[in-house]
């Protein structure tokens, strides 16, 4: 006998996972919101002095980010910051684009889950520090991200023995990734073989999912990306936003590569994967369109049985991609 779920008859059935698993994903997601509560609410846009304290504090919180003595920090002709995570003998590298709203994170913020990216897949990772907003509002992050990714694509064979390249990111860095591979995809066609697009936001003019999500606290809400967008692009209104220079689900997608998009049931930005996903097979591409039933935005942050599991297809994924 079949048990039901919230989510028969649900539109997105057939990219639904993880669903045996609901219930600890819902759980966690009703502790994470009762803890939220818990914390001061923030109004209206961030003066400098809060923006830098909350760096800080994400910074040297309770659990802050452990840079692994295996990576190591690189500047870039031109300037750009990154930091490497090689496995040694790489069959190919990844192109890492961090989250955090174009305001916050950092290419050390994710040593260790890069360095298991990086053994897994067997890629050397290459992570971008990108200038943050608000005081490098676009396009900064998104030249950064694109002369990262042309610097590879010319000295990747010399520098890692390879010319199989891929992109990834998460969050913002999503955005990021597709702004990159757009800006790429006239004059170096085909030099990312596959893209991993984790809970990414494609439309800053704002999607229905976003619009309608409301003040729930889980990590991102209506309110938190209106805000990210002010501070990313301020002074534009929706109507500005639908320029593909900033929102890539308005862009032309044709001649893009094969992509993965994964994200959360309960993630406000759950109508921008599911778009883009359309919009970019409708230009002819392949897009794997994969939605985790209950989970949040920026869901792969915490210890959970659908984080061990994306993990693993993420790995998957990019084990494969681009041979």
């Amino acid at each position: 006998m079949t048990t039901a779920t919230p989510f028969d008859g649900h539109p997105l059935r057939e990219h639904l996972t993880d669903l045996d698993c609901l219930d600890e994903t819902l759980a966690f997601n009703r502790a994470f919101e009762r803890a939220a509560a818990t914390r001061p609410a923030r109004r209206g846009p961030l003066d400098p002095d809060t923006l830098a304290r909350l760096r800080r504090n994400r910074l040297g919180g309770d659990t802050p980010p452990h840079r692994l003595p295996q990576a190591r920090d690189r500047r870039l002709p031109g300037g750009v910051p990154v930091r490497v995570l090689d496995p040694g003998a790489p069959e190919g590298v990844l192109l890492h684009l961090h989250g955090g709203g174009w305001a916050f994170g950092s290419a050390d913020g994710q040593d260790e889950r890069l360095w298991e990216l990086a053994r897994r897949a067997r890629l050397a990772v290459v992570s971008v520090d990108y200038r943050l907003a608000p005081e490098h509002p676009h396009p900064a992050g998104p030249d950064d991200c694109e002369a990262a990714a042309r610097w590879l694509a010319a000295h990747a064979e010399a520098e890692f023995g390879t010319r199989r390249l891929l992109i990834a990111g998460e969050s913002a860095g999503a955005h990021l990734a597709v702004l990159t591979l757009l800006r790429l995809r006239d004059d170096l066609p085909g030099a990312y073989r596959a893209a991993h697009l984790a809970f990414g936001p494609y439309d800053l003019a704002m999607t229905p999912s976003q619009r309608d999500f409301g003040d729930r606290l889980l990590l991102s809400n209506t309110r938190s990306l209106q805000g990210s967008y002010e501070m990313y692009s301020p002074g534009t209104g929706p109507g500005l936003r639908r320029d593909p220079a900033l929102s890539p689900l308005y862009a032309d997608l044709t001649g893009l590569p094969p992509a993965r998009l994964v994200v959360g049931t309960e993630d406000p930005l759950l109508d921008d994967s599911v778009l883009l996903a359309r919009r970019w097979r409708a230009a002819g591409g392949t897009a794997r369109l994969d939605v985790v039933a209950g989970a949040m935005h920026g869901f792969t942050l915490y210890p959970l049985t659908v984080t061990t599991r994306e993990r693993r297809r993420e790995s998957d994924f990019l084990t494969a991609a681009g041979r």
